[in-house]
């Protein structure tokens, strides 16, 4: 079920009207329960039963953790979690990725081995799941949060439909606090809530499907030579379409769970004016970032065990960071260049962080285009299907290739291009606040009038639903 979709209108209008309809609390956590496993049984019922096997293993996990009598025990039952969970993900996610690996390690020694092909279908959002489930465990082991004693409340903490299967990656430590007591709507909350819902279907069916994928997916399709400007078109067609992609979906989320009554925690801050690469990374998907950061960086050590280990440490969960989007090497390599870049800048900043020059304006404007720029040409490896392609997009952006192929039309760059400008600088100019504070500074009637062009702008731009990037993750 899309949320860029009529059923969802729908469906998401008989939760909302039984769900304040009801005055006692647990019928409603109830109601939203049930909704939850149809939103996410409608892609694939018996997956359903996937959701709810990883949700019960962790629920009774927790409690053992937490009731360990001695250090060893505590831990022995958190790795028992942490190895059921990558173990399902693992398999479903990346068996076949692993037995072909295999399958070219053993050819490279002469070794003539075929593993058959699992015949297996990724369940949707399998990834995002799992981190909700495990953040749980974690957490009860860290002290963060304590067990919960209700199942009911676990599993709807883990399956809320709004961020079920393409985030943000809510916790448990977050979420089951306001499966307490029954939420209060703020003045305005409800209507705040639709508007976000609003923006967010703007980014996504605009933005992102009508004026920006068509040239990416051409781009990036193409088997021949392109030209400079559009291969540099394509890919920055991309960074704005899964930015108003992922970005579109976060804002549903959190604006559907405003609506609910309930608060989740933002997932992007304008990342593309970002300074820097520490500095994209608390902008974009905030809620994976900090989850390596507090389950895989600081375990390892951080940036306190000595700049080598720490430089490490960051591959390490750059690797992973790029590996969790899909079983591709290119997500890995991905990811390296991310962690590479991360090394780099921590290496500059120790280097630099005396010298005058770098607090100036000029300094931070060619920061911020450099850190652009290489995001872009990172999202190459992310967006192509293998390497040859990502070799051919990248010689025809610097220029290398002999000729090239005419293949964008001239409204397709125009499109590309105005999108693009209109996103840095929405970026640029809101890096340093939010757009909650923008709106509630705007007079009444300019809000209405962008909410009714927006309206308008998804209703008219309504055709073949786009399922969302990050679905495949």
């Amino acid at each position: 079920m899309l949320f860029n979709s009529l059923t969802f209108v729908v469906f998401f209008v008989v939760v909302l009207g039984l769900y304040w309809s009801l005055s006692s609390w647990e019928a409603r956590k109830n109601v939203l329960l049930v909704a939850s496993y149809l939103f996410y049984g409608a892609w694939n019922p018996p997956f359903a039963l996937l959701l709810f096997a990883t949700t019960a293993l962790d629920f009774y996990l927790g409690s053992r953790i937490a009731g360990a009598a001695t250090p060893g025990s505590k831990r022995g039952w958190m790795i028992a979690s942490v190895t059921s969970n990558l173990s399902m993900l693992g398999y479903f996610k990346y068996g076949n990725f692993l037995l072909e690996n295999v399958h070219w390690l053993l050819a490279r020694v002469g070794v003539n081995y075929a593993p058959p092909h699992l015949d297996i279908f990724l369940p949707i959002g399998i990834s995002f799941y799992t981190f909700h489930s495990l953040s749980y465990t974690l957490d009860v082991y860290r002290g963060v949060c304590q067990p919960t004693r209700s199942l009911r409340d676990f599993t709807l903490a883990v399956s809320f439909f709004p961020q079920l299967v393409a985030g943000p990656i809510v916790r448990a430590a977050d979420f089951l606090p306001q499966l307490v007591a029954a939420p209060t709507l703020r003045a305005g909350q409800f209507q705040w809530g639709l508007l976000m819902m609003t923006l967010g279907m703007f980014e996504k069916t605009v933005l992102a499907d009508t004026m920006l994928s068509g040239a990416a997916d051409s781009v990036f399709s193409y088997g021949g030579p392109l030209l400079a400007v559009d291969a540099w078109a394509g890919v920055l067609a991309f960074a704005g379409q899964i930015f108003f992609d992922f970005a579109g979906y976060s804002t549903c989320a959190i604006g559907a769970a405003l609506c609910l009554g309930f608060h989740l925690k933002d997932n992007f801050r304008f990342p593309y004016a970002a300074l820097g690469f520490s500095d994209f990374w608390r902008r974009w998907h905030i809620s994976l970032s900090t989850f390596l950061r507090d389950f895989l960086y600081f375990p390892l050590g951080g940036n306190r065990v000595g700049p080598w280990r720490a430089a490490v440490n960051l591959i390490i969960v750059m690797f992973i960071g790029g590996l969790w989007h899909g079983p591709a090497w290119t997500f890995v390599v991905w990811g390296l260049i991310h962690g590479g870049l991360l090394v780099v800048e921590h290496v500059a900043r120790a280097l630099g962080k005396d010298a005058p020059w770098v607090h100036s304006l000029g300094a931070r404007l060619a920061l911020t285009f450099a850190t652009y720029v290489a995001v872009c040409l990172a999202w190459v490896f992310f967006r192509a299907a293998d390497f040859t392609t990502a070799a051919r997009l990248l010689h025809a952006m610097v220029g290398t290739l002999p000729h090239g192929d005419p293949l964008l039309t001239t409204r397709a760059l125009v499109q590309v291009a105005i999108v693009t400008v209109g996103l840095l600088l929405a970026h640029g100019l809101l890096r340093d606040t939010s757009v909650e504070a923008v709106v509630q500074r705007m007079p009444r009637w300019l809000v209405a009038s962008l909410w009714t062009v927006m309206l308008c702008a998804i209703i008219l731009n309504q055709g073949a639903a786009h399922a969302f990037i990050y679905f495949q993750f």
